[in-house]
């Protein structure tokens, strides 16, 4: 047992267990931080928050005045609730430099997104290359079309911890390839893949090219021309700082995907198939009209702020955890060399302590929030050799944290790691 006293603050205690014995652990809380001080949120990766006060504004505006059924009638409130949805739409194709609008599609995440993109897509005997980095988002769809369906699938690792090399995509391409799908960053790491090189290679190859920007859309700046992206996905809940709920596909005119839902959408009503023009074609059933009136103002605060602002805000911070991290013995950061550009995510472990443990400390006694574990992303934990450690700690930034968010996290890393000793 370990105990800690001071004069002036009272001692906290956590417990762990530890070859079948418990240990209660004593601990000195040194930031100087009170315990009912307001949540240090370091999650940004999962779901940014807090979100602007024009995304919560625009919500209420619409449950109070014109939350009727977008697309569903003539009458004043289905027009209004229509435009804002068209406005979204028109703001999201701006950020994304979508020509026509409507091959933006609206969907509840950018896992039903990247759900229509693929089994909408690939048939037997199809071969996908992706990456050893993906999201279950991306792993999961095609491992079920692989036993429903018999595609074949090539996943691409690192050529080092840093970066994927392009070469290495070229050679698993197959002549069966009818798709590669990539993040275009890292949950659990950061890194960065070369989407514009692995674009103009699939364009060459007449390969349809899909990006999961899960992690970089509102971040990271997205030209789908300049790209070659053929089909985007992406959540309204993370980068564009919009309410969960909201997210799209932008899908080029050049591609038909099988509609995974069929139904209402309000056009074409007197047909028994579902209509062809887009979005209609795959928003069957009422849209989240709230939550995209909340995405709007989101993308307006982007917009407004500019991915280069945002980014560079969110580099700063990031390489400020790293070096003081890299700094502290026993704590192990994964992931880009610090020199390396990356997005707001580091992830680390300390020495001899389980990253659950950890943050379950980090919440319920420092109030700072941060996510441990698999992340949905087992490969990439095979990638960087974290499966045996049950995962790791990811802190990730958003546009509302500051140095101090680092500061503190870092003063409690080394709280919890002189404890343990």
């Amino acid at each position: 047992m370990i105990n800690k006293t001071s004069q002036h603050e009272q001692p906290l205690f956590f417990w762990y267990i530890k070859d079948n014995l418990l240990t209660v652990v004593f601990y000195l809380h040194q930031s100087g931080r009170e315990s009912k001080m307001s949540i240090i949120y370091l999650d940004n990766a999962a779901s940014t928050w807090p979100k602007p006060p024009e995304v919560r504004k625009a919500m209420i505006e619409n449950i109070d005045h014109f939350a009727a059924n977008p697309g569903r009638g003539g009458h004043q409130l289905a027009v209004t609730a229509g435009k804002t949805i068209q406005e979204t739409r028109s703001k999201l194709a701006r950020l994304f430099n979508v020509t026509d609008s409507r091959n933006i599609i609206f969907f509840s995440n950018a896992t039903a997104a990247l759900n229509q993109a693929i089994k909408g897509l690939l048939k037997n005997g199809d071969h996908v290359v992706t990456t050893m980095i993906e999201h279950n988002s991306v792993r999961r769809p095609l491992e079920f079309l692989r036993k429903e369906r018999g595609i074949s699938i090539s996943y691409v690792s690192p050529e080092t911890n840093d970066t994927f090399k392009i070469e290495a995509f070229e050679k698993a391409i197959q002549p069966e390839t009818k798709l590669i799908v990539v993040s275009h960053a890292s949950n659990l790491t950061g890194m960065i893949i070369p989407v514009e090189q692995i674009g103009h290679l699939a364009r060459e190859k007449g390969i349809i090219f899909l990006v999961d920007a899960s992690q970089t859309a509102g971040i990271l700046p997205i030209d789908v021309e300049k790209q070659k992206i053929d089909m985007l996905a992406f959540p309204g809940h993370k980068g564009l700082y919009g309410p969960q709920g909201t997210g799209g596909l932008y899908l080029s005119p050049d591609i038909d995907l099988i509609p995974l839902m069929h139904g209402g959408t309000g056009s074409k009503s007197e047909n028994i198939e579902q209509p062809e023009e887009r979005p209609d074609r795959y928003e069957s059933g009422t849209l989240n009209t709230v939550g995209i009136a909340g995405l709007s103002r989101g993308v307006d605060f982007v917009l407004e702020k500019g991915v280069d602002e945002i980014r560079q805000k969110e580099q700063t911070l990031t390489k400020l955890l790293m070096e003081k991290l890299m700094a502290l013995d026993g704590v192990h950061v994964y992931g880009p060399h610090i020199d390396l550009e990356r997005v707001g995510v580091v992830s680390f472990n300390i020495e001899g302590i389980h990253c659950q443990e950890v943050a379950s400390i980090l919440d319920q006694h420092y109030q700072i929030a941060v996510r441990a574990g698999y992340h949905c992303t087992p490969l990439a934990h095979q990638c960087f050799g974290t499966m045996e450690t049950g995962g790791s700690i990811r802190a990730s930034f958003g546009y509302f944290n500051s140095e101090p968010d680092v500061e503190a996290l870092v003063e409690a890393v080394k709280e919890i790691k002189e404890a343990f000793i």
